[in-house]
């Protein structure tokens, strides 16, 4: 059992992780989760011991000053916790970290206890994947899920992949298989321009959970950030004509295959957006902070502990 001392009742909790590494192109991922956490000044309150889990020759220790002291800095993955408020204040259990070397399962469990412990209702995994699609246009966010039935509630695809996955795969099985709502939204990032960092991916990242999970995400600098991208990525481009070209080819086939969807339910969403936002109907600004004052909402709400998935009869499939 997970002992969390000077850690609140929580406020209809939500879990967001995000892992450094094979599954997060462009660190779209990570840094969305970074803009979270630093917007709304959250507060670690647990760290995952990185013997546990990394290979230091893979993913290296850091050495640093401090006040004239070497410091060392290890790899590894960290949870803290914002509470935004409104009028409708809630929590968010913030996960960052690494894609773990080793014990992916073990690794699983761990978070899986922490969501147990503070009543997490529901786990939503950014990821951030290399794909054929021009970057000159909207950044396609996908949001998949193993649960037909919070597919169909929530408007998701219900994945069907197989193949080689990543800690963003494992650990949505291990949620499924935990009885732990849990979601996936991935961005596609061009893949003639991976390099980090790619800030538009982020933004398109923070707005598809901001619809998901009905909550205003203020947006600090990143707009201004992904439009300073895009014109790099368009001087870049306009200096070769063979880019050039391969670009406009990206363009003509994206537009060819979503031009029903930039119609319907594509601008239905971005207007939704656009009234929350001048509304501030949802709750969106910071309160005095996670382990400040404020009334406890729904509690921890310890349900039934998940089973282990290492206690499991079969290991749950790849996604």
């Amino acid at each position: 059992m997970i002992e969390l001392e000077g850690v609140p009742e929580l406020i209809d909790p939500v879990m967001v992780a995000a892992f450094e590494g094979w599954n997060d192109a462009g660190d779209a991922a990570s840094t969305a989760v970074a803009h979270l956490d630093r917007e709304w000044k959250g507060e670690v309150f647990a760290a995952l011991d990185a013997e546990d889990y990394y290979d230091f020759q893979v993913n290296r220790p850091t050495v640093f000053m401090e006040a004239g002291v070497r410091k060392v800095t290890w790899p590894t993955t960290r949870l803290s916790v914002v509470r935004v408020g409104g009028d409708r204040p809630r929590d968010l259990v913030l996960v960052r970290g690494i894609e773990p070397s080793m014990r992916w399962r073990s690794f699983c469990n761990e978070l899986l206890a922490f969501a147990h412990e503070l009543g997490v209702e529901m786990v939503v995994i950014l990821g951030a994947l290399l794909g054929d699609t021009p970057h000159t246009r909207p950044v396609p966010v996908s949001g998949v899920t193993s649960d037909a039935e919070l597919a169909q509630r929530m408007d998701l695809e219900e994945t069907k992949y197989e193949g080689p996955t990543g800690i963003v795969g494992i650990l949505q099985e291990a949620c499924t298989h935990a009885g732990v709502p849990a979601v996936s939204l991935w961005a596609a990032v061009p893949h003639y321009v991976s390099q980090p960092p790619n800030p538009k991916a982020a933004l398109a990242l923070l707005n598809r959970l901001e619809d998901l999970i009905d909550l205003r995400i203020p947006q600090g600098e990143l707009p201004e950030d992904a439009r300073a991208w895009q014109t790099g990525v368009d001087q870049l481009a306009a200096e070769d004509s063979e880019v050039a070209e391969y670009v406009q080819t990206l363009e003509e086939a994206r537009d060819t295959a979503e031009l029903p969807e930039a119609s319907g339910e594509a601008i239905a969403r971005e207007f939704e957006r656009y009234l929350r936002r001048r509304d501030g109907g949802a709750p969106g600004g910071p309160s005095a902070g996670p382990f400040g004052s404020g009334p406890p909402g729904g509690g921890r709400g310890r349900a039934p502990r998940p089973p282990r998935q290492d206690e499991a009869d079969e290991e749950p499939p790849e996604e």
